[in-house]
């Protein structure tokens, strides 16, 4: 892929998404290998918990990569990227047909039709191939942005059956479709690399000119406040382990790397599992907002962990 990725100035997330970074961003980009990615020292990005691409696009309206890669194990989130980059004036269609006819419904009419769509979209599922690229994934990608956008605070989550199980959200004017900015995101992934799968898959296209950035599903902070149901599998400690393993790997091979993650110092004073893991690399505490969580007194400023193998330790 030797063409440079392109700087799209207009970009952002078209999903919302549990865990996303859009509310950190200001935070976060004070911790970016800035210097490098200005100079073009840094050619290559590498994303392989792609999830809503708050960073991705971030980064993408202001630096250009001579080759972007991004990765995720959700199926249902690879496909939508997928059609987005090669089906946009479909996927559109799709959602002008959807957008329409839920705004012509009263309120229990919507919440109807938030079902019907729903419940047809999880029929569906064991027939999707998510291997080879079919005209069934067009209508599914529209359907799961309806469904992101319309559903209870925005979430992406499945039961063990990969069943989408999210209910109704109540809101008065969701916005369903936003043209402008697909079309923008299909400008940027037309030259991007988009893999489903395990997370180690993106290691062969990591070298010293790499930023990587890791944001695994969290370790949850209590048993109440876990969204790794992102994916039927989830996401354990050992999974945790086997990330820090890769992290240092790639440390090896000379890329810059940051990881974020919950800090387990919110609930449990002197939990050392990060600090642990990433023993000898830098590790700040850095202020987050909870954005979701079903008890609105439980959402409120927690510091999260930003790991990188660059700056200077405990800054």
């Amino acid at each position: 892929m030797a063409q440079r990725t392109k700087r799209i100035p207009g970009a952002r997330p078209f999903l919302k998404w549990a865990g996303g970074k859009s509310q950190l961003l200001g935070e976060f980009c004070k911790y970016l290998p800035a210097g490098n990615l200005k100079n073009k020292t840094i050619t290559r990005y590498v994303e392989p918990f792609l999830g809503g691409g708050a960073v991705f696009f971030y980064l993408s309206r202001r630096f250009s990569f001579e080759q972007c890669t991004v990765c995720d194990v959700n199926e249902e989130l690879i496909l939508t990227y997928r059609v987005i980059r090669k089906s946009l004036h479909h996927l559109i269609g799709e959602l002008e047909t959807l957008e329409s006819a839920y705004r012509a419904k009263n309120e229990r009419q919507k919440e109807l039709y938030y079902y019907e769509i729903r419940d047809a979209f999880n029929r569906v599922r064991p027939i999707i191939n998510f291997q080879y690229y079919n005209a069934r994934w067009i209508e599914r990608a529209a359907q799961i942005i309806f469904l992101n956008h319309t559903c209870y605070n925005g979430l992406f989550r499945v039961n063990r059956n990969g069943g989408f199980n999210v209910p109704f959200g109540r809101y008065r004017n969701p916005e369903i479709l936003s043209v402008d900015n697909l079309v923008e995101v299909a400008a940027l992934l037309e030259s991007t690399r988009i893999i489903r799968g395990d997370f180690t898959q993106c290691r062969k296209y990591v070298d010293d000119q790499t930023f990587v950035y890791f944001d695994p599903p969290y370790r949850p902070l209590n048993v109440t406040s876990s969204f790794t149901s992102y994916s039927r599998n989830g996401f354990s400690e050992n999974d945790q382990r086997r990330l820090a393993k890769l992290f240092k790997e790639l440390d090896r091979k000379g890329a810059t790397i940051m990881l974020s993650n919950s800090d387990p110092g919110n609930e449990k004073p002197g939990d050392s599992f990060f600090d642990d893991l990433y023993d000898g690399y830098t590790i700040r505490r850095v202020p987050a907002k909870r954005m979701i969580n079903c008890n609105g007194a439980r959402r409120g400023t927690v510091n999260e962990l930003l790991i990188t193998n660059y700056g200077t330790k405990g800054a």
